[in-house]
This record gives structure tokens, sequence and C-alpha cells, in this order.
């Protein structure tokens, strides 16, 4: 099998956009009007990361429509709910601040992308603002806009992401609790670990 290994051999086989053209036209520097206003309305979004010597991460981050507060037309900042404390974005993050975000809005197939710098605080004012259920961010991730820019729609076009006709019966997937079972092999039933995890979830959900 051949691979591509250059700038040079990937552009002879996709073109490269013109300067004018929307594609690249529509890269800001920082955020508008248009990009607050959907992140205002994005209950969820994925952090892409790295740790700069080769291992890559993304992760999904998701709480109320607005969750991501827009600090200035630079920051935007991401509360860090309680999770499994494997700390995989996080500590990429210390190491290399170069991120990645993609904000989603349910039902709708165009996308926000945000990439910039960021950096972690554990500052209590900040936490506090962030706070759900009188319970304030854990640390709080803020990202220093370098790019963004809406994004096409037809990756949900072509998935139907957001038909539920093409989803699949959700019965004939396993339950994570299954699923561990099967990975792991622990000693409890797979109902077990599934209750187990409805509790936890119920218990740590911020």
């Amino acid at each position: 099998m051949d691979y591509i290994s250059s700038r040079e051999e990937l552009r002879a086989v996709y073109k490269t956009p013109d300067a004018a053209d929307v594609a690249v036209r529509k890269e800001l520097r920082r955020l508008d009007g248009h990009c607050r206003s959907f992140i205002a309305r994005s209950p969820f979004m994925l952090i892409g990361s790295s740790d700069g010597d080769g291992s890559a991460d993304v992760t999904p981050r998701g709480d109320r429509p607005g969750f991501a507060a827009v600090l200035d037309d630079r920051t935007i900042a991401v509360p860090d709910r309680p999770g499994n404390n494997r700390l995989d974005t996080l500590e990429n993050i210390v190491r290399n601040p170069a991120v990645g975000l993609l904000f989603l809005i349910p039902g709708m197939n165009e996308t926000l992308r945000v990439n910039g710098d960021a950096r972690i605080t554990i500052d209590a004012s900040l936490r506090e603002r962030m706070a759900v259920e009188g319970k304030p961010a854990v640390s709080v991730v803020l990202v220093t806009v370098k790019a963004a820019y809406m994004h096409c729609a037809k990756a949900f076009m072509r998935s139907k992401l957001w038909k539920p006709e093409s989803w699949p019966d959700r019965d004939a997937l396993p339950t994570l609790g299954r699923i561990f079972r099967d990975q792991l092999a622990v000693d409890d039933t797979a109902d077990e670990t599934d209750q187990r995890l409805d509790e936890a979830y119920k218990k740590t959900l911020w």
C-alpha cells in the first residue's frame, strides 16, 4: 500500500483552495457575534489535544447549553466536571497548550470549530461562576482563540446523525457494563456493573 508522505503529494490529490474561496476567507481570528451565539446554544463539544510527543486525544464535554462561557472575543472558559480522573486532556494541556474545539448544537448540521492555546486555572471566582447545582467546576480550561470558523454540513448530512430513523436499535447494542465485563474480566455481572455506573452518574454528574 502506498502512503502520502509530503504536502506536495497530498495537494496532488486535493486541489489548493483559492485565497478568495469562502473555505479560506471564513477563518476568523476572534469570536464574532455568530460564534458567541453558537457557543451560547451549544450543550456539547469535543476537545482535541496532544502531549506534543506524538500521542493525541479527543474527549467529549457536555452540560447545559452555554456551559462554555465566552469571556471576551479571544477567550473561552470551559468548566471541568468530576470524571474518572484519567485527566488525559488536562495533562496534555499542561505539556502542550494547542487544542481544537468542535461545538455542536442538536439538530444543526453545521458546527463551530475553534483552534487555540489552552491553560488550566483553579481560580475560585471563575470556578464558582461556572457552578451547576451549587457545585463549582473542579477546574476551568481557558482557551485563547487563534482561529474560529463554521464547518459545513456534509459530515452530518452523510451520517444522518440527527435523523432518528437512521439510528440503530439501542437494545441490540451492549451496555457499558457488558463491555467492561468482556474487556476487563470483572467479577461482577453486567447488570451489577451497569447499576453501579447508574448510581455513580446520579451522584457525580456535577
